[in-house]
């Protein structure tokens, strides 16, 4: 049985990208590549695909952060601070639970990102839920990134 882990989405299947890994045994974020060759242009937000997904317990979520190097050399930031993974995004029927990076460039040059350039680290959570929590039991994700609402 799986508990939590990273794969490939399907379209990134054949594409040779670095898995996700932690560089030393007491790290706590998995280092997560780009998977394409992309331009981060000052002021402005870039989506970096990854070509992954991640799968873990219902109780989890995946916090995805900015590598502190990337924020202080170059200075790139994650336009949410912290991107949040939820257990169900992964598999959804909009995008397969493809992980995209939303990296915003306050400097003033364009920074190009390589294929298999760690650009994020991500890092596994628990969660708690207040009592008589209803939504765990009658919502259902129906899609990928922001099929939970709009903004109102």
């Amino acid at each position: 049985m799986k508990n939590r882990g990273f794969e490939k989405i399907s379209a990134y299947r054949n594409v040779d990208l670095l898995m996700p890994q932690r560089k030393t045994v007491h790290s706590a974020g998995y280092d997560i590549v780009a998977a394409e060759d992309i331009d981060l242009f000052p002021g402005q937000v870039t989506l970096v695909p990854t070509g992954l997904k991640a799968y873990m317990n219902n109780d989890e979520y995946l916090g995805i952060h900015i590598r502190s190097g990337l924020a202080i050399k170059y200075c790139l930031s994650l336009i949410n601070s912290q991107g949040i993974i939820d257990a169900d995004y992964y598999d959804n029927p909009d995008n397969e639970g493809h992980i995209m990076i939303a990296v915003y460039n306050h400097g003033t040059v364009k920074l190009s990102v390589t294929r298999n350039c760690r650009i994020a680290q991500g890092i596994f959570y628990k969660f708690l839920c207040v009592d008589n929590d209803i939504s765990a039991e009658t919502t259902k994700r129906q899609g990928g990134m922001g099929s939970t609402g709009e903004y109102k």
